[in-house]
């Protein structure tokens, strides 16, 4: 039965190579085409299913349904499922067809929010959230397989670039459509309404992807345009590539670079929405509408970036990097410091903040990464890099849950509490993640 399931998910064999040069050039460009609009949709439709409890959080706060230790818990386990689920289903998809395995990824996230709409009890919450973490994690490395085999080194950081801007486009999704939704009809639709979404998204993504253009007689991309790194390798097995991965000293420094901005990245999506409602007074929808400028501008930094420092830089992402990490520092200090009531410079900060992370989620969550290692092992690359971000990103919501519900007290019957201990945690990170992302200079890229 395993044997079967594993027969069915994973990549064709080769076909033999096609021999008219037209119908090539015919198949290659638009399947390319297909490859990069679904997994770009179908993976902002991932976010759509993973955001939902941000948007739920505050109205389960106020009904008393779960209180900020246990959503701090409830968080991590979708973190800490997302974590080692990236690692493994990143080594896998370098062997999947990942047009199936990217879609029943989205499937079966679609139907846990679903159901997650119907419970009330906590130890079912942790237990959802921590199955819909595993299933979100088959959703980036079939994508970063699918850009490392359908387009080559010299145009791979602009497309890189543009589909990170899909988690810029479920979040704005959620910030706007599920905050409307749940002010309406209250926090199950924070679940519900994500689930029915996905579910039509599971089934594009299963009829427009396609698996290895060699599954289909097409050559490997690297030949169809002529773009070959210096850096080549030639006979090593996938394993022995994926192998090198956990060999190469800057992905550990990569990792750790991510790992502590993820804490901030997190910090921002998975309280945000609760701090600008319970610290400074703003309704659902107005905290809604300024952390969606976030994922709005996160879209200009994710196209952006690629296309800058490919055509500018020749590929290099590291001095980028670095500026972006002092802005996005900045713009958070900025965000936790303007007072109550000044909803235009709240939205201002979180759209300089969202415009850097787009940026830095695609050179640190795995770009710079993808570049350094064998595109052979891919996956196994992004893997390694959402290990390291997701076991931090769980870290940050236990460690944040547990501050900001220890810091609660009670004013005539109400609760107040202090965001600081949690503030001061999210700040030192976005600082520790610019020192280590400095660490990485000068590092060849390989084919």
């Amino acid at each position: 039965m395993i044997k079967k399931l594993y027969d069915f998910f994973k990549t064709a064999p080769d076909k033999p190579l096609l021999k008219s040069e037209a119908l090539i050039k015919r198949m290659y460009e638009r399947r390319r085409w297909s490859v990069f609009v679904s997994i770009t949709l179908g993976y902002g439709l991932f976010y759509v299913c993973r955001l939902s409890l941000s948007i739920a959080k505050k109205p389960m706060l106020e009904n008393g349904i779960l209180d900020a230790d246990q959503m701090g818990i409830m968080g991590s386990a979708l973190f800490f499922a997302y974590a080692f689920g990236k690692f493994f289903n990143g080594f896998l998809a370098d062997r999947m067809n990942i047009k199936r395995f990217m879609s029943l990824g989205l499937l079966i996230s679609a139907c846990v929010n679903l159901i997650l709409g119907f419970n009330g009890a906590f130890v079912m919450f942790v237990v959802l959230w921590g199955i819909n973490g595993w299933f979100q994690s088959m959703g980036a490395a079939p994508a970063v397989v699918s850009i490392a085999t359908w387009f080559s080194d010299r145009e791979r950081g602009t497309r890189y670039g543009i589909w990170s801007a899909s988690h810029n486009i479920g979040g704005a999704i959620t910030y706007v459509i599920t905050s409307i939704v749940v002010s309406g009809y209250g926090w199950r639709w924070g679940f519900w309404a994500p689930g029915l979404l996905c579910l039509f998204g599971a089934i594009g993504l299963y009829v427009f992807m396609y698996d290895r253009p060699q599954t289909y007689g097409l050559p490997p991309i690297a030949d169809y345009k002529n773009d070959h790194c210096l850096n080549t390798p030639k006979k090593e097995s996938t394993w022995e590539l994926q192998k090198e991965v956990f060999k190469h000293p800057a992905m550990w420094a990569l990792g750790f670079a991510s790992a502590f901005f993820y804490v901030a990245r997190y910090a921002v999506e998975s309280w945000g929405m609760v701090y600008l409602g319970v610290a400074k007074g703003y309704s659902t929808i107005e905290a809604g509408a300024i952390i969606s400028s976030s994922p709005i501008f996160g879209i200009l930094g994710t196209i952006s970036c690629g296309y800058i420092s490919d055509r500018l830089f020749n590929g290099r992402r590291n001095f980028i990097t670095l500026v972006l990490g002092i802005l996005f520092t900045l713009a958070l200090i900025g965000f936790v410091s303007i007072p109550a009531g000044h909803m235009a410079l709240h939205a201002v900060c979180m759209g300089v903040f969202g415009f850097c992370l787009g940026a830095l989620l695609t050179f640190l969550g795995g770009l710079m990464a993808v570049d350094i290692c064998s595109k052979r092992a891919a996956g196994a690359a992004m893997g390694v890099i959402g290990l390291f971000s997701y076991l931090a990103a769980a870290a940050q919501d236990l460690i944040s849950g547990y501050l900001i519900e220890g810091s609660k007290i009670i004013v005539d019957g109400v609760a107040v509490y202090n965001f600081k201990p949690a503030i001061a945690v999210w700040i030192g990170a976005s600082i520790l993640s610019v020192l280590c992302a400095t660490t990485v200079w000068n590092v060849k890229h390989r084919d």
